[in-house]
């Protein structure tokens, strides 16, 4: 493997940029593919790149080819979930994600809320969102969920948010909340991008209390990051075992 190939790659990772590597297994030709495109010694045809992308998107590392002659190495940065609000969905939310994988970062500039003793584990900025987003700049791997009822906290962020990659924004409050959301939010000139957010935030399971909202909320980041449809899971023969084994 080329040193300018190890360096591309590295820095692709450090831009959280999705990157797959692409290595001929015949003669050890290869080639870097990203959402923007292929670079490299590596061609692929057409029918031979589509796959790739789908693969890239799918966070798959798989042979490609009718004789398997390609060997493609996906690197994909872990998913990142902002929330907006030290709260109690927060507080169920935060541990819930962190075990699904991503990675977590609370964002309340009340300092009251905005503590370590109730978010153990979590990335905590007690900072506006605003303030945060110019930092940790949002991607295509980046969600991002309002949850503080104040338009002071949660409206700035979503307004960096609707400007962003970001693959999932969700927004709590009921749809009477939204639409007067969506009257200033519109007004900053973001009518466009108002059918990405979720709201109210969630699917819908029922539940109430914060916890369940949290499963709710979790379910509808997933689904959404993957394309789920959301309905329930059928198999005609088999069990549980044979399932969970992939058999």
């Amino acid at each position: 493997m080329k040193l300018s190939m190890v360096q591309d790659l590295i820095r692709k990772q450090q831009e959280r940029c999705p990157v797959a590597l692409l290595t001929c297994l015949a003669d050890g030709r290869q080639s870097l593919l990203t959402p923007s495109g292929l670079e490299g010694e590596l061609a692929l045809d057409e029918g031979l790149l589509s796959q790739a992308r789908q693969f890239l998107a799918q966070e798959k590392s798989v042979l490609l080819g009718e004789q398997n002659e390609v060997f493609m190495r996906s690197y994909v940065p872990p998913a990142r979930l902002f929330l907006i609000g030290a709260v109690h969905i927060s507080q169920a939310l935060a541990p819930m994600a962190r075990l699904a994988g991503f990675e977590v970062t609370v964002i309340d500039p009340r300092r009251a809320f905005c503590k370590k003793e109730r978010f153990p584990e979590t990335t905590l900025h007690a900072e506006w969102p605003d303030d945060i987003f110019e930092k940790c700049r949002l991607d295509s791997q980046c969600a991002v969920v309002t949850l503080t009822h104040d338009p002071k906290i949660d409206d700035p962020a979503l307004e960096v948010a609707l400007q962003s990659d970001a693959f999932y924004i969700g927004a709590l409050g009921s749809r009477g909340t939204h639409a007067q959301r969506e009257i200033r939010l519109g007004e900053k000139g973001l009518g466009d991008q108002l059918p990405r957010i979720h709201a109210p935030v969630g699917l819908d399971l029922g539940g109430r209390a914060p916890a369940e909202i949290a499963v709710a909320t979790l379910a509808q980041i997933v689904q959404v990051r993957y394309k789920g449809r959301g309905k329930k899971c059928k198999r005609s023969q088999g069990t549980v075992s044979d399932l969970l084994s992939g058999s």
